[in-house]
């Protein structure tokens, strides 16, 4: 069976109108649960596109209440999608030693040197099944083969016990991230670690990994990134523009960039700012790369923007053009992705389909706390291409 929502054109409210946005609802939940982290990936075959999201199955209330993962398919132009279908590899689990486990925080991309969609993100660990032990963190994957349909099983990448500094590398993960395929069909990967196992202060690399299409490898990591204060930085996302390479990274309390010309090795981090000196306004939300007519753009959410209300001010979803060069989002190009609408927006995933043209999926969350409390949550695509 397959299900269609409604598709909205938006005219955008900046004087620039830069980039044409199309939204449209792919799916909802439902009285008793919502879908998180929803994100999508392109599928290349020889007929043309086709396109998988994945995303999680979530209670309604508490925090990383995460249960199965599911799927749905479309074809072009993408208006139309399947009912969501778990994915048996991806359910979660029961061990023997009383903790359950479950993939999240996921993130699919094509590989095309495979011809293989690669998932990449972490696994949670509740013992008892309800107290969540982040400490037993692993970067985790998942592949699914085009051809027969079929998800492959749930996956550990090793990480090396010491990071380059010589600090003891704890519960790694690569949950909530974008990565970036190369041409020779290596993957930069981020990831962030604990360096201690009793102070949860997180630092930031971008791993260099081989993928054949079945096994996920490290190879190497670069430059290591923290700040001292609270959680450190996580939540990496990583991309290739005009023959260099950008790195964003989330804080408890703001955001940072950097940029390398390598993919592994990065200049010092600096807190992100609008072209005017002023902050940009982002913090404990992940914030995302899309490049669109040989542009570098910045997805984010932030304060200020008459969102009190919402929690950690995570709606509603920007996008805003880049200058590579002196690191900072130009405020003039700013433009609403997706408007405020009584729920948080902080965790999109980002889809190139072409030089000219990104998707970018959300799903609503806390929708059960607020002014929206009893309506379903929705997963909102919003298709993005430069104004004509």
């Amino acid at each position: 069976m397959f299900v269609c929502f409604s598709v909205v054109w938006s005219s955008v409210d900046t004087f620039a109108e830069e980039l044409a946005i199309r939204r449209s609802v792919i799916v909802e939940g439902d009285a008793d649960w919502d879908w998180t982290q929803a994100r999508t990936a392109t599928i290349s075959q020889p007929s043309g596109l086709s396109f998988l999201t994945t995303m999680s199955r979530t209670a309604k209330v508490g925090t990383h209440s995460y249960h199965d993962v599911f799927v749905i398919f479309a074809d072009p132009p993408a208006d139309t999608w399947t009912d969501p279908v778990s994915i048996p590899s991806l359910r979660r689990i029961r061990n023997d030693d009383g903790y359950e486990v479950v993939a999240g925080d996921l993130c699919p991309i094509w590989h095309a040197q495979s011809g293989k969609v690669l998932i990449t993100g972490k696994t949670f660990n509740f013992a008892d099944g309800s107290k969540e032990d982040i400490l037993r963190e692993k970067v985790s994957y998942c592949v699914f083969d085009p051809e027969s349909r079929e998800f492959g099983p749930l996956q550990v990448m090793n990480m090396p016990k010491q990071d380059r500094g010589g600090h003891p590398i704890f519960a790694p993960n690569a949950g909530c991230h974008q990565q970036a395929v190369l041409d020779d069909g290596i993957v930069l990967l981020p990831v962030r670690y604990q360096r201690s196992q009793s102070k949860r202060n997180y630092t930031s690399v971008v791993a260099r990994c081989s993928f054949d299409g079945t096994t996920l490898r490290y190879i190497d990591h670069g430059s290591e990134h923290s700040v001292p204060t609270r959680r450190g930085l996580y939540e990496p996302s990583v991309v290739e523009f005009d023959d260099a390479y950008y790195l964003t990274m989330r804080a408890d309390d703001g955001a940072w960039v950097a940029r390398s010309s390598d993919g592994i090795n990065f200049t010092d981090h600096v807190p992100w700012k609008f072209d005017s000196g002023s902050e940009l306004g982002s913090y404990n939300t992940q914030q995302h790369w899309a490049t669109i007519g040989g542009r570098l753009y910045l997805v984010y959410t932030r304060r200020g923007a008459g969102n009190d209300h919402i929690m950690r001010h995570r709606a509603p979803l920007f996008i805003a053009q880049i200058d590579p060069e002196r690191l900072v989002a130009l405020k003039d190009t700013e433009q609403i992705v997706v408007p405020e609408n009584h729920a948080t927006l902080g965790n999109s995933g980002i889809c190139q389909i072409n030089d000219n043209e990104i998707w970018i999926t959300v799903a609503e969350g806390r929708v059960a706390h607020g002014q929206r409390k009893g309506e379903n949550n929705q997963v909102i695509l919003a298709k993005l291409r430069p104004a004509k």
